[in-house]
C-alpha cells in the first residue's frame, strides 16, 4: 500500500463509524485485534472520506434494492476487468462468507449466473464499461424488462461506484491478503 496509517488512525476513524454496519466484517477484524483490510486502513486517512463511504452502504452495498448476488457478480466483474485484486479477491471471499456457493468467477466467465438478472447485470456492466455512452438498444430493453427504474438507478450508481473503487484501490497499491477468509 502506497500509504501509512496507524493503528490510533484506525481507532479513531472506526470510533467515528461505530454505528455504521456497512463497516462490520472491518470492524470484526478489528475486535479479533487485526488490521482491517487495507482499503479500510487507506481510508482510516481521511474519516469523512470514510463516513461517506460507509454512507452508501445502506442505500447501494451491501443495503439497497439489489439482490446481493446481484450485487456480487457486478462488483467481481468489474474488479476483475479492471484488474483490481483486492476488490475481485475480497468480494469472492465474502460471496462464501455470505452463503452463495460456487465459483463466482467462473459464473461471470461463462455467463453462467444462478438467474437471468445476475446475467443481465454482468452483461450491462461490461457494456458500460466498454462505452457508457452506447449502451446497445436491445441491452436496455432487457434492462427495462427486469429491472423497474430505482433498480436500474441502482445498478449503474452500482457500476460506476465500483469502477471508481477499484481505480482507487490500483492506484493506492491495495492489496487483499485474505482477511475476510478469517472470518468464518
Amino acid at each position: 500500500m502506497r500509504v501509512n496509517v496507524s493503528k490510533d488512525q484506525i481507532r479513531k476513524a472506526f470510533d467515528a463509524v461505530k454505528h455504521d454496519h456497512s463497516f462490520d466484517e472491518s470492524r470484526g477484524l478489528w475486535e479479533q485485534g487485526k488490521l482491517p483490510a487495507q482499503m479500510i486502513q487507506a481510508l482510516c486517512l481521511r474519516p469523512e472520506i470514510l463516513r461517506a463511504f460507509g454512507g452508501f452502504g445502506d442505500c447501494v452495498y451491501p443495503g439497497g434494492l439489489l439482490e446481493r448476488s446481484v450485487k456480487e457478480f457486478v462488483i467481481i466483474a468489474a474488479s476483475r476487468d479492471n484488474k483490481c485484486q483486492f476488490c475481485t479477491q475480497s468480494h469472492c471471499d465474502l460471496v462464501k462468507l455470505i452463503g452463495m456457493n460456487g465459483d463466482p468467477i467462473k459464473a461471470i466467465d461463462e455467463l453462467s449466473a444462478r438467474s437471468p438478472r445476475e446475467r443481465l447485470a454482468i452483461e450491462f456492466t461490461r457494456a458500460a464499461m466498454k462505452d457508457s455512452n452506447n449502451l446497445p438498444p436491445e441491452l436496455v430493453q432487457k434492462l427495462k424488462g427486469a429491472f423497474n427504474d430505482a433498480e436500474f438507478v441502482e445498478l449503474t450508481f452500482l457500476v460506476g461506484f465500483i469502477n471508481m473503487l477499484n481505480l482507487f484501490n490500483n492506484c493506492m497499491q491495495v492489496r487483499y491478503e485474505g482477511e475476510y477468509a478469517s472470518l468464518k
